[in-house]
């Protein structure tokens, strides 16, 4: 084992919901307060055991994980015979306490705190995709947290190799973000376009010149996904690098990043049905570009 590679420390129990040993979780459904706020502490919050030991596993410093005792010893047996980059707190905590903690019932019983690491550059993570076939997501808008945390999960479940942000796109490292995605935008590369809501899409250049050929999803052609995927693998018979593109629920993706697009392609639809959701539509993408 290395050095820097440890195993969870031993539980402190803590039984005062006013101990500042617990004030990384304190407050999270507070607007102001809560520590997951890019301008406070801009701490990383996980919920859950399959979030939580996400967390443990991935690249963000771990501060502390605080639980019920059943469920702090849960983790510990799931991590037995695996070694943990931190030496996090780890402390016990009962019910009652940790919902005044916190700010409400928090059923699953078990959440950690990290430090956020700084974030890739768009040429980093692209320079780390292999060559061949390669899917990556571009999102434009999306300002819904729930939204972003189902696009991660989905480009986990689907072999997407990185999801990239354009402007107006929420915090991917929200709780709420964090909990929906499963613990996968931990995971999953990401970084965000330098640029404002009518020039980011310069930065599509980038993912162009590393042969990928961006589509944007948009109900506003008569070119079908299908259609379009296909074209795509005719020009690169030896294995397509597709780039799926999507917007805001509601208005979708801006002229402006249409323009960009290699291609523009719809997904076909029943009758008077306009639009599906965002998370929805990038999953019909990235399985359609994947597979």
């Amino acid at each position: 084992m290395e050095d820097s590679l440890h195993t969870l420390p031993t539980p402190q129990a803590i039984t005062d919901p006013a101990d500042p040993r617990l004030d990384d979780i304190r407050h999270l459904n507070s607007s102001d307060a809560r520590p997951d706020l890019p301008g406070g502490k801009g701490l990383v919050i996980a919920e859950g055991k399959l979030v939580v030991s996400r967390l443990v596993r991935s690249d963000f410093p771990v501060r502390c994980i605080v639980g019920f005792p059943e469920k702090i010893q849960a983790l510990r047996e799931e991590l037995a015979n695996e070694p943990v980059r931190d030496t996090p707190a780890v402390y016990e905590v009962d019910r009652e306490t940790l919902a005044e903690v916190v700010g409400f019932d928090m059923h699953r019983g078990l959440v950690a705190a990290a430090n956020r690491v700084v974030e890739r550059t768009v040429a980093g993570v692209l320079s780390n995709i292999p060559s061949g076939p390669a899917t990556i997501a571009v999102l434009e808008g999306v300002g819904d947290h729930e939204n972003i945390g189902a696009c991660f999960r989905n480009a986990a479940g689907l072999g997407v190799s990185a999801v990239l942000l354009g402007a107006g796109t929420a915090d991917p490292l929200y709780r709420r973000a964090v909990r929906v995605s499963m613990g996968h935008v931990l995971r999953v590369p990401y970084a965000h376009f330098q640029g404002k809501s009518t020039n980011w899409q310069q930065g599509l250049r980038a993912l162009q010149e590393r042969g990928f050929t961006v589509i944007a999803l948009t109900p506003n052609t008569d070119v079908d996904l299908a259609q379009a995927i296909a074209s795509v693998r005719r020009q690169q018979p030896e294995g397509a690098r597709i780039a799926i593109m999507v917007g805001a629920e509601g208005p979708g993706l801006t002229e402006h990043a249409m323009r960009a697009a290699d291609l523009r392609a719809a997904i076909p639809m029943a009758p008077d049905t306009d639009s599906l959701n965002v998370a929805t539509a990038a999953a019909i993408g990235f399985y359609a570009a994947r597979f």
